[in-house]
């Protein structure tokens, strides 16, 4: 199959205004570059383990490898068996990243892991390391670059995207700066940048910084997309990605609708879905309550199949779009 034929099984059009497809269609896993070919049916937005203590006081002295192997490798193998070939693990440094504990689940899974580079300012900045406050933009994108290309502190792991965050509300100059160096950051790398963010006032305010520094928004992962689906079309119609990654036993009628308007309105080529679940807890008896990965395969494929969904469709929703996303080259506005 030649790149040309790839790309256009991947729905991904040689002329799609604000892409870079000079470059070949790769990311990077823990274990080393990968073919976006090969990332399969993938869960972009989970977590294996999430530490709340707050960026002060976080170390990872706090949890041990063997212990958290134990609870989280039956989950990772419980997909596995559903054909999961991929998790992007959205964890950023300083909530518990640790890239060397989610290579050892690679290996003992056989699952592609995505790990990041970014940092997270939402939960009003609990977990920003102290220079995030003082550096500039081209400081910060400079730490995250060099994550990059030389791997994440001393391990030669690479990340495969930008993980940020905001507040809901209208961005805050500190915030607006965090998104700024994700903007400089992918210039730099072709890293997509995923930022938690929730509702449509905080995204368009994103992709207007985006925008303005260059960057097109098809390099922009609307985290935890929410409000109504003429908003989640309308904030679409600027070529981000609509991240509906909060998918729970609970509202799987509400991601139906959703993803059905999406698609009526031909935005399905836009939508990405997860469950944003997981989280080994440190301090907490055995690592906490964790929440497994299958109820996108156990109840929404079955319930969008009943609203007449396809095959491709699904196809489209969990590998063709994953791959689009995650695909690290540059994309100018």
């Amino acid at each position: 199959m030649t790149r040309r034929q790839f790309l256009a099984t991947m729905g991904i059009a040689p002329v799609m205004r604000g892409i870079d497809l000079a470059g070949p269609p790769y990311t990077y896993s823990v274990k080393g570059q990968i073919a976006v070919s090969a990332l399969g049916t993938a869960l972009i937005h989970e977590h294996v383990l999430v530490d709340f203590i707050g960026a002060d006081s976080i170390s990872p002295n706090r949890w041990n490898h063997g212990e958290v192997i134990g609870k989280v490798l039956p989950y990772l193998l419980e997909i596995k068996s559903r054909g999961i070939q991929t998790l992007v693990e959205c964890t950023p440094a300083f909530i518990g990243r640790d890239v060397v504990l989610l290579k050892k689940l690679s290996e003992r899974s056989g699952l592609h892991i995505l790990t990041n580079t970014g940092y997270y300012g939402a939960s009003d900045n609990k977990y920003l390391p102290k220079w995030a406050f003082t550096e500039t933009a081209e400081q910060l994108a400079s730490r995250w670059t060099v994550e990059f290309e030389e791997g994440i502190e001393g391990t030669g792991i690479r990340p495969g995207f930008i993980k940020t965050g905001v507040n809901s509300g209208r961005l805050s100059e500190l915030h607006q700066k965090l998104v700024k160096a994700a903007a400089l950051t992918h210039l730099k790398t072709g890293l997509t940048i995923c930022s938690h963010t929730g509702p449509a006032l905080p995204a368009r305010e994103e992709i207007g910084i985006l925008v303005r520094s260059g960057v097109h928004p098809s390099a922009f992962v609307w985290v935890h997309a929410g409000g109504s689906a003429e908003e989640l079309e309308n904030v679409g119609r600027s070529g981000c990605w609509i991240s509906l990654d909060g998918v729970n036993t609970d509202n799987i009628g509400k991601h139906v609708e959703w993803i059905t308007f999406l698609k009526s309105k031909g935005r399905l080529g836009q939508v990405l879905i997860s469950h944003d679940a997981g989280w080994y807890r440190p301090g907490e008896p055995d690592g906490g309550e964790f929440r497994g990965f299958t109820t996108i395969s156990d109840k929404l494929v079955p319930a969008l199949k009943e609203q007449g969904f396809t095959e491709a469709d699904i196809r489209i929703l969990m590998v063709a779009n994953p791959a689009k996303a995650f695909a690290i080259r540059v994309r100018r506005d």
